[in-house]
């Protein structure tokens, strides 16, 4: 899916269009997670490597960070960019240009070397001493669920909520106007629900994936017990598998 989604927006030069950057970028992100994540955790369920602390593990550790960071900080550009394309559609080209989203993509995949770098380095720390090293692992490790997910998943409901109201708000406003017109006003009915429905799937699939493997890395340091591995492993499936399932949201839903 994803690398369909990359030959379509490379080859057709239609389809060079700031957008469509964003969402090729995702796309790559979502790719290297397929082929450079999915079959580390692969190897994870079958060498137990939750119990190592060798560098293959390190740099599985980073890869799947840098990676699922990467994708998620790309969505949290693309509803930055819908933002400007519906409730500012008139400024909207002079804002959102090629410059600007070049910039975007460059943050997003500089931050996310950025954690998945400073995880390594934790990792490596923690294995060579006591007490503090614990200490900065975990703060990595929350520094990097905030930049990561948190701030991002902020700024996505925000701005999806923002979205939400300025859809709407457009809709009874063309209701009003072709009051005295029913097929309009039903036109005007059926793109307000359609909205409505898109905005649910793209939030509710991407906190259905990515929430309950973030809340487990915050509250599970503050725990006695020891998760069972088949549950971290689940909740580590789930959430990859929004690289999967991103391609039919921002790409195959659309028929163009």
């Amino acid at each position: 899916g994803n690398v369909l989604v990359i030959i379509s927006v490379v080859y057709f030069k239609q389809l060079h269009v700031p957008t469509n950057y964003l969402i090729l970028s995702l796309a790559v992100a979502d790719l290297l997670v397929g082929t450079m994540v999915f079959p580390f955790s692969m190897a994870v369920t079958v060498t137990a490597c939750w119990y190592q602390e060798d560098l293959f593990c390190k740099i599985r550790g980073s890869l799947d960070a840098t990676l699922s960071t990467a994708s998620i900080l790309n969505l949290c550009c693309i509803s930055v960019d819908r933002y400007y394309a519906v409730c500012q559609p008139l400024t909207y080209k002079s804002k959102i240009n090629d410059r600007i989203i070049g910039v975007m993509i460059l943050g997003s995949w500089g931050v996310s070397a950025t954690i998945g770098i400073g995880i390594i380095v934790a990792g490596f720390n923690q294995g060579k001493c006591e007490g503090s090293c614990l200490i900065d692992a975990f703060i990595s490790t929350t520094l990097g669920c905030v930049f990561s997910f948190y701030i991002p998943v902020i700024i996505m409901l925000s701005i999806y909520l923002k979205i939400y109201l300025v859809a709407q708000k457009q809709a009874k406003n063309i209701l009003r106007t072709n009051c005295q017109k029913a097929k309009p006003a039903a036109i005007a009915s059926k793109t307000e629900r359609k909205a409505t429905k898109t905005l649910a799937m793209v939030l509710g699939v991407f906190l259905l994936c990515w929430t309950p493997y973030f809340l487990y890395l915050i509250f599970q340091p503050l725990t006695y017990k020891a998760t069972p591995i088949s549950v971290i492993e689940a909740l580590n499936w789930l959430a990859l598998s929004n690289s999967m399932l991103n391609p039919f949201i921002y790409a195959f839903f659309y028929s163009w």
